[in-house]
């Protein structure tokens, strides 16, 4: 990889560039935030019997940044900052699309395998895009405008729960938690039900493997 080193590039391409950057970690804070509103919807949905078993979702995402640090550093020195960051952002496209199938299936060790997916993914993006947000600009200015990402980062995290909600629950999903829990429906009446909630998470994690 090219030794890195501070440039100062023309205004607009480095608005077009921190306007990408941004749209990066407002993403990356989607994606991850979204987590903690994955844990109880698949607890419900795939019929996760323990709190230890839901929060498998949180483990299979966080473990692949810690799997890939070493590795995410040494794809990027080998193909360098841009071939990396879309190598990352094929690895996200992977995990979501396994969503698909997980959902068909109510697999959650499908839906795990894709947050790992999803979460190596990030490792690469993050391990590209840190850096490149330091040497866009000026040095003296890099602390700025990784403080610039960050809002963008916990931005996400404010919005990414009215997202998922907006386009996964519906009105009448009280009624339906509280039929799943008094048990008295039946064994096929049951499956359709969370058959239905659990593909909802089709469309979200389709558009994301798009983007």
């Amino acid at each position: 990889m090219n030794q890195l080193t501070s440039s100062t590039p023309n205004k607009r391409t480095f608005y077009t560039s921190m306007a990408i950057l941004a749209v990066m970690y407002f993403v990356f804070g989607l994606v991850s935030w979204v987590n903690s509103i994955l844990i109880p919807y698949f607890k419900i949905a795939l019929e996760l019997t323990t709190h230890f078993q839901s929060y498998f979702v949180t483990f299979a995402f966080y473990i692949a940044y810690f799997v890939m640090a070493i590795p995410a550093g040494l794809l990027l020195n080998k193909v360098g900052y841009k071939k990396g960051i879309m190598y990352g952002f094929m690895f996200m496209s992977l995990g979501a699309l396994i969503f698909v199938p997980a959902a068909l299936t109510r697999q959650y060790s499908i839906f795990l395998v894709g947050l790992y997916c999803i979460g190596t993914g990030l490792a690469i993006l993050q391990t590209a895009a840190n850096p490149y947000v330091t040497i866009i600009g000026p040095i003296d200015r890099a602390a700025q405008r990784m403080s610039i990402m960050g809002v963008f980062n916990k931005f996400a995290g404010i919005v990414s729960p009215l997202i998922f909600a907006a386009v996964v629950f519906r009105s009448s999903d009280d009624a339906t938690f509280a039929l799943l829990e008094a048990g008295t429906l039946t064994e096929i009446e049951k499956n359709i039900i969370l058959n239905d909630l659990i593909r909802r998470v089709i469309l979200p994690y389709s558009v994301l493997a798009v983007l």
